[in-house]
């Protein structure tokens, strides 16, 4: 073995065989991207350097297959890059590779899309089967792609969304299982929907379930059927949601709520394909695809014993984790401008015009209901411009008010920048009566005085918008 070796344990144990791949190395550590090399170039193509910079020339003048990226670099933070380079012409897999490893920059690498995250003390094992992976999904890419997909109104081109949008394009060309996970308002159906449509089941039902819906004694009867009088109630035979599925896809919403005592029954009916109504003497085969989707934390509830850990294995052979509507900020103008295209075709009205100040109160807002948040204020705006221009003033009050907050906290940084004492800010209480206040006498000035316009726009009752008039001492 030589020298260079000793120094990297997952350089240890035998070499594997690929087909050859264009690989780039940016890494400080010469003595790592020598070893690397070493191992590696006699089935790839490796090239190194030590900078960011020289590494981000590099891509650009040469499309690489994958690019092992440090994340501490004498010109630059590797996480920070990321996006950058994954979007550069050839769409590089990028494999994240670091002395230290941390939770923070494990989700950051993978939401910005990171192939995988590996730690320079890991074995060669580790990074082999790694590299088996990027080629195989490589290989395939080049028939499966993102840019061929029907992408049934998901809007976007965020790194992160692109990254959802290749697991598509991968679970769209398979026939396996599928977990989609993500906060509420993110898209989950919508999301299965573009794989049953671009899947070879797209003739086939796609059946929505809404485990969250279900209680404990219908479960079963949903899921399953159930014949005449098999119970209190059951006046006639119900074909089950999971017959109904043949042939198609059955999509469970909400996963993480489907109760412990059908999770046996139902992981059966995952690896048999077969199951018996209620109340029936024969079983019923059916040749569905699963598609689960949760907002919670399934690996925390198997934990807690809450739910169990072989119907996770089989639940998510592809996971999808789609990301907050605050982490794909440049998105929100192209969500917004495709949401209002919609909203003009449907209602056969017209935008006069969009103010660039209505983009920004969209941008500065934190979005916690994510893409259904910004849907549903977005039709509340359309409907109050009166095929008007579109100002912030049609906004909901509360994404306003925020936007209005972090101009502030911008303008007062920018004044501790530029004095040497710090601006010292007001106590909280009083900072939100100024905003506030600020708010109604702009409410107030932009509909005239029109009390019942003002509650329409501001989404106040007449109540408490008299009730802070005379609080603040504005005149109605």
């Amino acid at each position: 073995m030589s020298p260079l070796l000793q120094h990297y344990p997952f350089f240890q144990s035998g070499k594997q065989k690929w087909h050859s791949m264009d690989i780039l190395i940016i890494d400080d550590d010469t003595v790592f991207c020598k070893t690397l090399k070493l191992v590696l170039e006699e089935e790839h193509k490796i090239e190194y350097t030590h900078t960011l910079t020289r590494g981000s020339e590099m891509v650009r003048d040469k499309a690489y297959d994958v690019i092992f990226l440090d994340v501490q670099l004498p010109d630059g933070n590797g996480l920070e890059a990321l996006p950058k380079l994954k979007k550069t012409a050839s769409s590089p897999e990028i494999i994240i590779i670091t002395g230290m490893g941390d939770h923070e920059g494990v989700k950051q690498a993978i939401e910005n899309g990171a192939w995988d995250y590996i730690q320079k003390g890991d074995s060669f094992e580790r990074i082999s089967f790694t590299l088996l992976r990027v080629l195989e999904y490589r290989k395939e890419k080049i028939n499966v792609s993102p840019m061929n997909l029907k992408r049934n109104n998901i809007v976007g081109k965020s790194a992160s969304i692109m990254t959802c949008l290749d697991l598509v394009a991968q679970a769209a060309a398979s026939d396996v299982n599928v977990l989609i996970t993500g906060q509420t308002g993110t898209g989950k159906e919508l999301f299965a929907k573009t794989i049953h449509e671009n899947s070879s089941r797209a003739d086939g039902n796609f059946i929505a379930v809404d485990c969250a819906s279900l209680t404990e004694t219908l479960v079963e009867s949903t899921l399953f059927g159930h014949e005449r009088g098999s119970f209190t109630g059951a006046e006639r035979t119900r074909e089950g949601l999971v017959r109904l599925a043949h042939d198609g896809i059955l999509f469970l919403d909400e996963i993480g709520e489907l109760p412990m005592s059908m999770q046996k029954s139902f992981l059966r009916v995952l690896q048999e394909r077969k199951f018996r109504p209620v109340g029936g003497k024969k079983e019923i085969r059916s040749d569905f695809r699963l598609i689960s989707a949760t907002n919670r934390d399934l690996d925390g509830m198997v934990q807690s014993g809450h739910f169990r850990e072989d119907l996770l294995y089989r639940l998510r052979a592809i996971a999808i984790h789609l990301p907050p509507l605050n982490r794909r900020s440049g998105d929100i103008r192209v969500l917004a401008l495709h949401y209002l295209d919609r909203l003009c075709e449907k209602t056969g009205r017209s935008i006069k015009n969009i103010s660039s100040a209505f983009f920004e109160v969209l941008e500065a807002y934190h979005w916690p209901g994510n893409v259904r948040e910004l849907t549903h204020a977005l039709e509340s705006a359309f409907v109050a411009s009166s095929g008007g221009t579109l100002i912030p003033q049609y906004l909901p009050a509360e994404i306003r008010i925020h936007a209005a907050f972090s101009k502030l906290d911008r303008e007062s940084r920018g004044r501790a920048h530029t004095v040497e004492t710090p601006f010292p800010l007001p106590a909280f209480k009083k900072y939100r009566a100024t905003m506030t206040r600020k708010y109604l006498e702009e409410l107030m000035t932009g509909t005239k005085g029109n009390v019942r316009e003002a509650c329409r726009i501001s989404g106040f009752s007449r109540s408490r918008l008299y009730e802070l008039l005379k609080k603040h001492d504005i005149p109605s």
